[in-house]
């Protein structure tokens, strides 16, 4: 099966990448086939595929795996993908949102699917979490993000770049830049650089015992929604009308209150938010977007 070229298929189509829907088309065929190697797919996997678009990195897939689950929403990509790749009998189309989708329902005979895709930038953070919430039926994640993006989530307490979306991806998995991606690879090109990123899910279901993941992510966002205020301070939002037992939550969790949140491990997240549920019984909830943030 020939690999459908970008170019090609848009003049064929008579169609342009939608600004609208962040459409960048990954061209290079280098980066193409490193993606491929990197979800380790294999003739017994099931892959899927958010973002399938003119079907580029999906005839790819069709080859390396048994099977290729391609999401779209675009309805001219649809129509693309289903009159270039009628043929090919692995790949099944989804016109659904990869916000929405069902990713648990994909597994078949007690083995896990592989994720990969090039994410959208405007909503890439929210279908991470997305993925998250349901990697315990998911093998792997591979996905392109920007390159920012892609580094806050591999950053360490003490950096500029460490945040929310750092503690809330360490909780659950592994996280790696494979390999950067530069604008000219892509049709058209974006204004920024891309990297891919591997996400391996823990086989536990958290790095550290909580007993509440919601409340987990909104101590965490508390904590980073001003950067520059003290723990003691940005985490009064749990709880605005009773300071005191913020101060009862980190002397128990043996947090000190003019610490900052960027100064905090993933496992003293996890330490603080079950001090401060136990302390607060849950009360308040953060006001903070638990989808984004840095």
């Amino acid at each position: 099966m020939p690999h459908p070229d970008a170019r090609t298929l848009l003049r064929k189509y008579g169609l342009r990448a939608k600004k609208t829907w962040g459409q960048n088309f990954l061209v290079d065929e280098r980066a193409l086939d490193s993606i491929v190697r990197a979800t380790g797919a294999g003739p017994e996997d099931t892959v899927i595929e958010i973002g399938a678009g003119l079907g580029t990195l999906t005839a790819r897939l069709a080859l390396a795996a048994g099977r290729v689950v391609a999401i779209e929403r675009d309805r001219d990509m649809a129509h693309i993908l289903r009159a270039e790749m009628a043929g090919v009998e692995r790949m099944e189309l989804h016109e659904a949102n990869a916000l929405t989708f069902d990713y648990a329902a994909v597994s078949t005979d007690g083995r896990r699917p592989i994720v990969v895709g090039n994410l959208p930038y405007q909503i890439a953070s929210q279908i991470l979490f997305r993925l998250l919430a349901a990697r315990a039926h998911l093998a792997r994640i591979v996905v392109m993000l920007q390159l920012e993006m892609a580094e806050r989530i591999v950053a360490a307490p003490g950096t500029p770049e460490y945040g929310a979306l750092s503690v809330m991806v360490r909780i659950a998995a592994d996280a790696r830049v494979l390999f950067r991606v530069p604008a000219g690879a892509f049709l058209p090109p974006p204004r920024v650089t891309s990297a891919v990123l591997t996400i391996e899910p823990l086989g536990t279901p958290t790095r550290a015992p909580l007993t509440d993941e919601g409340w987990f992510s909104d101590v965490v966002h508390a904590a980073f929604g001003q950067r520059r205020k003290t723990l003691r301070n940005a985490l009064r939002v749990l709880a605005p009308d009773a300071p005191d037992l913020i101060e009862r939550g980190l002397a128990d969790a043996g947090i000190d209150g003019q610490a900052r949140g960027e100064t905090l491990s993933v496992e003293e997240f996890a330490r603080l938010a079950e001090a401060l549920l136990k302390s607060t019984g849950g009360r308040g909830r953060a006001t903070d977007n638990r989808n984004g943030g840095r």
